[in-house]
């Protein structure tokens, strides 16, 4: 506890490190995987070949991924970009078929039901497939947000500071107490992430909610587009 208490603030700056290199990739993996994942539902084609090479990044051992990337980004290889990348790559392998199992989970009669009311591909995308997929995308990103906490701590082995540096400092220096540190943190954070999402999928599925207690279920339909116009059907 003393050492804890004496390092408060070195703790307390590895955590934000930390945090920024985990979340970060999440973002840019769901903005990467949400718009694919509708791809690959509307062209089979080009999914059969984006899942494969999506599963293909996933087997890149992380490590081998942190040293490598600096060759093609010209990066310096402690740079916090590598970890960034390359965590980014993996929550996008992963949230690619997440993303894709959500949008199909969508019953299909919804989809034809926007359709008739005048919806555009697009607009039917973002009003109606998109919300109704929340709970089963944001299950996938929890899972993600898991996997990306305990990632980062590999980028301490290059000599990116974060939780990890706890790691290979306690080992260095055989100081358990740093290392035990290191590891209570970073599963409280992992606890927090999954509250964090739970919480945000409860606030984006209100009509989820209202089921769950009895009450009436009002899932998200937008307004009929003007008359005259009419969507494709995906």
């Amino acid at each position: 506890m003393d050492w804890f208490l004496a390092n408060l603030d070195f703790i307390w700056r590895l955590t934000g490190l930390h945090l920024f290199q985990a979340i970060l990739p999440i973002v840019l993996g769901v903005l990467f995987a949400v718009p694919l994942a509708q791809l690959v539902r509307l062209n089979r084609t080009a999914g059969a070949v984006l899942l494969t090479v999506s599963s293909i990044l996933y087997t890149i051992p992380s490590l081998a991924m942190f040293v490598f990337l600096p060759v093609i980004l010209g990066t310096r290889s402690i740079s916090m970009v590598n970890v960034v990348v390359a965590l980014t790559i993996y929550a996008f392998a992963l949230l690619i078929r997440s993303t894709l199992d959500a949008l199909n989970s969508i019953d299909d009669g919804v989809r034809q039901a926007a359709i008739a009311m005048g919806f555009t591909p697009l607009r039917r995308f973002l009003s109606v497939d998109l919300p109704l997929s929340i709970p089963v995308l944001i299950a996938g990103v929890r899972v993600i947000s898991v996997t990306n906490i305990s990632l980062v701590s590999v980028g301490a082995l290059i000599g990116v500071q974060s939780l990890g540096t706890l790691f290979t400092d306690g080992l260095f220096r055989s100081f358990p107490t740093e290392i035990a540190v290191g590891i209570l943190i970073t599963l409280l954070l992992a606890l927090v992430m999954d509250l964090v999402l739970v919480g945000l999928e409860r606030l984006l599925t209100p009509w989820a909610r209202r089921a769950k207690a009895g009450g009436p279920v009002a899932e998200p339909a937008p307004e009929p587009a003007a008359p005259g116009i009419h969507g494709a059907v995906a």
